[in-house]
């Protein structure tokens, strides 16, 4: 078994990580798999090892050993005690799904399910307990349009909205509103759970106020596993697509040198964080990859993809 180390000793970032492994330190599976989900989840939020270092109050080094998988012995015990006593990890420290019989029966039925079994499972709950789900029809007229910043949502909403004359609401505008402050202030001044809450009430006032519209999202909002059930339940999804580097080169000719774009890592960020919330953007009803043709050729690829969903073949 490992032996913990010091959070606030040596060096940061993947000092310790390297050093274990020209040591030869054999690597405890549990513990590598737990570093890649720490890994995975930081990727989804769009946020550096710094930065949650600096939020979790845990040094740098010490959030690096966990993500490469070292340190971290006294997690291996609970995991021994788990398998004395036949439950899970998350039985024994009580997560929500362990709560009550039903939730444990729920996760068993659940379990090892396919993807495809799991949204088949999603939507029939919500058709049983989300009464104010938009009807087929109604949810159609709504499209949203989901990805990474740099993907094209604000200049091909914007164009779809004209074509379809119907309004186009840019949701990372509406929350600053709501905010008074600018996205960056909402998250420094208030924190994640705070912009959060001014997201769903942006989302719940652009699905309730317009029947049709045209909403681009922020990149982020798949994160928040309720605000993406909302926007999944109301509106038709499309999924915009693109390289990592059109990503890039986008983002800079707004002039956002936002942390992430300017950071000289920041490939390497972009990439992990396509990664980390492809499998989100894939619930999507359509998909469209803009960086595969120029930007009339792809509004068209949009409009006419769009428009099967508001006029669907009779034939069919």
């Amino acid at each position: 078994m490992q032996t913990s180390r010091s959070p606030d000793s040596g060096r940061s970032d993947a000092g310790p990580a390297l050093a274990a492994d020209e040591a030869g330190e054999a690597k405890n599976p549990f513990l590598v798999a737990l570093g890649e989900r720490v890994r995975e989840l930081r990727a989804r939020r769009g946020l550096t090892r710094k930065a949650v270092a600096q939020m979790s109050e845990v040094s740098e080094r010490h959030l690096a050993n966990l993500e490469y998988g070292i340190g971290n012995a006294s997690i291996l015990v609970l995991q021994q005690v788990a398998g004395a006593l036949q439950c899970s990890l998350a039985e024994l420290i009580g997560d929500m799904t362990t709560a009550s019989p039903e939730w444990l029966m729920l996760r068993e039925l659940l379990e090892h399910r396919s993807e495809a079994d799991l949204r088949r499972a999603r939507e029939a709950l919500v058709r049983l307990f989300d009464g104010a789900a938009a009807a087929p029809a109604q949810r159609s007229r709504c499209i949203a349009l989901i990805g990474l910043r740099g993907a094209g949502k604000s200049t091909l909403g914007q164009m779809l909205a004209d074509a379809l004359g119907c309004p186009f609401i840019e949701l990372s505008r509406q929350i600053e509103a709501f905010a008074g402050c600018s996205i960056s202030e909402i998250h420094n001044l208030y924190g994640t759970n705070a912009y959060r809450r001014y997201e769903r009430r942006a989302l719940e006032e652009a699905i309730q106020i317009y029947p049709e519209v045209v909403i681009a999202t922020p990149g982020g909002l798949v994160s928040d596993a309720a605000n993406f059930n909302l926007l999944l339940n109301h509106c038709t999804t499309v999924w915009l697509q693109a390289t990592p580097e059109d990503h890039m080169n986008r983002v800079a000719a707004q002039g956002d040198l936002r942390p992430m774009a300017a950071s000289r890592e920041a490939m390497d960020d972009l990439r992990r964080i396509l990664a980390g919330r492809s499998a989100f953007y894939e619930k999507a009803d359509l998909a469209l990859d803009t960086s595969a043709q120029d930007l009339e050729a792809t509004f068209a690829l949009l409009q006419a993809r769009v428009m099967q969903v508001l006029e669907p073949d009779p034939a069919r």
